[in-house]
């Protein structure tokens, strides 16, 4: 792909977090009496919400083109990386499970009791958004162990990935006690996108040079006619 398409696909990855917060932000507003504290993000297109048709058109699918944008521009930044590339694949995943969640409503409420074959399709794209972003996260701290640069990289993405899963429990027990699930859903989904931002903004700089790809493994060697060696690292 050309430099200029790259570095606007790379701003997907920027823009997309983003564009969830308004989009939320947006659509809980025209929500009566939608409670971001206790209410999931899901119940904002349930089955007979006042935004149910609105919301998929506001949040889910053009997040589903930012989310599989964005991993197309990691698949080719990376071209040098196996787990990375497997990494940008997994956030093409998560922009496909964006639009099957969108597409599923769940029922009204969300209750799990007596779930409708909409909410089961919902709730597996769900458990496909968590898993798909969390198993890219880890392909980097082991990138960023591996290569033994931008560490500190590594060090945020563990953070990232330790407070996504420290808020799967305490979203159980909101569901026990009846309040705070929405905080939590929030945190648990929000460590993941701050991840991805974060990430969009270090592949702006050259990949080879955060993740130790200039080094004499990852160059190829041409010989000139004259008979002279000329190392061109691989972009």
């Amino acid at each position: 792909m050309r430099p200029r398409q790259l570095k606007i696909l790379n701003l997907f990855g920027i823009i997309a977090p983003l564009w969830l917060v308004a989009g939320v932000t947006i659509a809980g507003a025209l929500y009566p009496g939608y409670d971001h504290y206790n209410q999931a993000m899901s119940e904002l297109h349930a089955r007979g919400s006042a935004v149910e048709q609105l919301t998929p058109l506001l949040n889910h699918y053009p997040l589903t083109l930012l989310f599989i944008g964005f991993g197309v521009f990691v698949y080719h930044h990376a071209k040098q990386s196996r787990p990375a590339q497997i990494s940008a694949v997994l956030i093409a995943i998560h922009g496909m499970a964006t639009f099957v969640a969108g597409y599923f409503p769940c029922d009204t409420g969300c209750q799990s009791e007596n779930s409708s074959s909409s909410q089961l399709i919902h709730g597996i794209a769900g458990g496909v958004l968590f898993l798909s972003l969390l198993m890219a996260q880890l392909l980097w701290i082991y990138l960023s162990i591996k290569r033994q640069t931008k560490t500190w990289f590594g060090v945020f993405t563990l953070l990232c990935v330790l407070l996504a899963l420290v808020m799967i429990p305490a979203m159980g027990l909101a569901l026990e006690i009846g309040a705070g699930f929405g905080l939590y859903q929030r945190l648990n989904y929000g460590a993941s996108l701050c991840w991805m931002l974060v990430l969009a903004l270090v592949l702006r700089t050259p990949f080879k040079q955060l993740n130790g790809y200039d080094s004499h493994a990852n160059r190829e060697t041409l010989t000139r006619p004259d008979g002279q060696n000329n190392e061109d690292q691989v972009t």
